[in-house]
């Protein structure tokens, strides 16, 4: 293996420090959606991404390569559905808890896992059907609570909507995430992350007649430092499968709840039921699943290939 991709501690390291950033974000945009609407947060997020994300492309020497495009099409697309999983996600950190709303997202693997049975055809046998009802019995779990004030009439309908705001961030993120793996056959991995930043930026901007407000100066520096984190973190993120392979590195994600429930705590202090706590670890284990299921699967399709290249 090339030295570079055999550095599993270096790729652990880069993802663990992305994830740790992605919540940073989403723990500023939370205390900044108090002024202004998702639209607003998504431009800035996305605005000030990218002098960042131009500058590693710089760096990296792929700057032509990140402007370089073979489908203007396929971009938009995948800009459109982003920015609304996006947007969904920034609504739901006005409503709801921050731990909450990572237990939520962690549904989006197994929306993708469907998904590519039904868009691209792939097989899914009995190891990875098993972990997507897990799963989703772990997001009912946290979900339960929430789901049982549309029937009581409770007062927290609100807290209900933003759980279903959440959700459909999820499912939007898991179709974007089969789009990208369509897109990968023909586009680079910088054009892709170049053109979801200025898509999402202007997207948003088409927001601004539906009751932008002035943020406050504390706002505005919560908005502009979300948006220059989340384009550190993407860095690293993307930085991170340089250095080991996916079935490495995916598990890690997961870091997110820890970090949340840290920093909820300590800044909001939000503090996690059991049922919630119970509900998110189930959905983590499926999703560790899902990953180790398709390490399995990407090794024995590596050693078919070497068969039929000696043999074939």
């Amino acid at each position: 293996m090339h030295p570079e991709i055999d550095n599993p501690a270096r790729a652990i390291s880069l993802k663990v420090s992305s994830v740790f950033l992605f919540v940073i974000m989403a723990s500023l945009i939370k205390v900044a959606s108090e002024e202004v609407p998702p639209g607003e947060a998504v431009f800035f997020r996305s605005l000030f991404a990218i002098p960042v994300i131009v500058a590693w492309l710089a760096s990296r020497g792929e700057l032509k390569t990140g402007f370089r495009t073979t489908s203007v099409r396929a971009h938009v697309f995948r800009g459109l559905i982003g920015t609304s999983a996006m947007a969904l996600s920034f609504a739901g950190l006005a409503i709801l808890p921050l731990y909450e709303v990572k237990a939520i997202q962690y549904a989006s693997p197994l929306f993708v896992v469907v998904l590519a049975a039904l868009m691209l055809g792939e097989k899914v046998r009995k190891v990875r059907l098993t972990a997507v009802f897990m799963g989703l019995i772990g997001v009912l779990i946290v979900l339960w609570p929430r789901l049982t004030a549309f029937t009581d009439g409770s007062a927290d309908e609100k807290l209900a909507f933003g759980a279903m705001v959440v959700l459909s961030g999820s499912l939007c993120a898991a179709f974007a995430q089969i789009h990208v793996r369509r897109m990968v056959e023909t586009e680079q991995t910088a054009a892709i992350v170049f053109w979801f930043s200025l898509t999402a930026t202007m997207l948003a901007l088409l927001t601004l007649p539906f009751g932008w407000a002035v943020p406050s100066p504390r706002a505005a520096v919560m908005l502009i430092g979300a948006g220059l984190i989340g384009g550190v973190g993407q860095i690293l993120l993307t930085s991170a499968y340089r250095f080991a392979d996916t079935g490495v590195i995916a598990p890690f994600e997961y870091a997110s709840m820890l970090f949340a429930v840290g920093i909820g705590y300590t800044v909001f202090s939000e503090v996690p039921t059991a049922q919630q706590m119970v509900g998110a670890a189930v959905v983590i284990a499926a999703g560790v699943l899902i990953i180790l299921r398709e390490r399995q699967l990407k090794l024995q399709r590596g050693k078919a290939r070497q068969i039929v290249t000696k043999y074939g």
